[in-house]
């Protein structure tokens, strides 16, 4: 039996990096420095909670790569909020609602030091910055940010479209379309394929979650797998906690990384439609967790076991060439 995940970060530990990061953000002598000091902090975000895809955004142009810190930040946040505290007796909706009250005030102003200096967290006043700087629509965020109160409230999906069109849509495919808009097209006329491939890579990568996450939710009191998969495997029909129903969830959870290598095959057989200085970082985004897709889909353990990728593995998922500049990251400086 596993344990009830744990937090990465306390929520005092976020709160003090808040309140660390206002103060920088309102001391800084002009927005370009107040928006590095936010980059910074936001690189650190992506580097403690995610080191797959802080490997692959290392890719990718500086200026490119700091809006990328950004739009984590703001995402991760909100995600740790339910996921985390939330089941741990912390008032998640009320916090929620506070957050994206600060993104509809931060939509009302003009610079980033305004916005914090009104009380806006500075992650999401400089995601607003990235959302002015790359014409996103505002309403992207709204729908991030519905999903994860979704989260509050589990509910059970029907089919695979139910779970992509309620749900994948709002905790995934957007935060692909905010990428999409960062790394750009590799023409205007390209823009439509790179959403298309955007949409198609979060719905893969978001099915391999799920199956990687499958215990892990249940633990929640969630499952993100749709009722006709669990029907089919005889999860929907085994006892909780039995053998039998460990071995039918393990047959569902493989039946969701089969239905994501088809979205992995579609997204890469689209990356021509991205510009060429972002290819390398979508393409090894793509690689590091297909590596993790396969040892799921793989896999005949049935224990409530939670899949990750070894660091080495990893690096072998990434272009040779390009190295050189994992130390570099690593020791800050990317």
């Amino acid at each position: 039996m596993r344990n009830k995940p744990t937090a990465v970060w306390t929520l005092e530990r976020w709160e003090q990096l808040f309140e660390n990061l206002r103060r920088c953000v309102l001391s800084a002598e002009s927005d370009k420095v107040a928006w590095l000091r936010v980059a910074a902090a936001a690189r650190l975000v992506l580097k403690t909670y995610s080191t797959s895809f802080f490997l692959v955004t290392r890719f990718l142009p500086t200026a490119k790569r700091r809006q990328v810190d950004v739009i984590y930040a703001a995402v991760r946040y909100p995600d740790e909020l339910v996921d985390t505290f939330g089941p741990s007796g912390l008032n998640a909706e009320q916090r929620l609602d506070s957050w994206s009250n600060g993104y509809t005030a931060a939509l009302g102003t003009t610079h980033l030091r305004e916005t914090v200096a009104k009380g806006v967290n500075p992650f999401l006043a400089a995601f607003v910055e990235v959302i002015r700087r790359n014409i996103i629509p505002h309403g992207y965020y709204c729908d991030f940010l519905g999903a994860m109160r979704c989260d509050l409230q589990p509910s059970s999906f029907t089919t695979l479209t139910s779970l992509i069109d309620e749900y994948v849509y709002g905790s995934a495919v957007v935060v692909g379309y905010f990428l999409t808009y960062v790394y750009g097209a590799s023409t205007p006329g390209n823009f439509s394929r790179a959403t298309s491939c955007a949409k198609n890579l979060g719905i893969a990568l978001q099915l391999t979650n799920f199956a990687r996450d499958i215990y892990d939710d249940q633990l929640r009191g969630r499952l993100y797998v749709p009722q006709d998969v669990l029907a089919a495997t005889g999860a929907l029909h085994t006892k909780t906690g039995t053998v039998a129903h460990q071995a039918a969830l393990a047959d569902a959870r493989r039946q969701l990384a089969h239905i994501a290598e088809d979205y992995y095959e579609r997204a890469t057989s689209a990356l021509d439609a991205y510009s060429v200085d972002s290819r390398i970082a979508i393409k090894a985004c793509i690689n590091v967790y297909r590596q993790l897709n396969m040892m799921i889909l793989t896999s005949s353990n049935v224990l409530p076991k939670r899949y990750s990728v070894p660091v080495h593995q990893k690096f072998l998922a990434l272009p040779a060439s390009k190295y050189w500049r994992l130390p570099l990251a690593y020791m800050g400086w990317l």
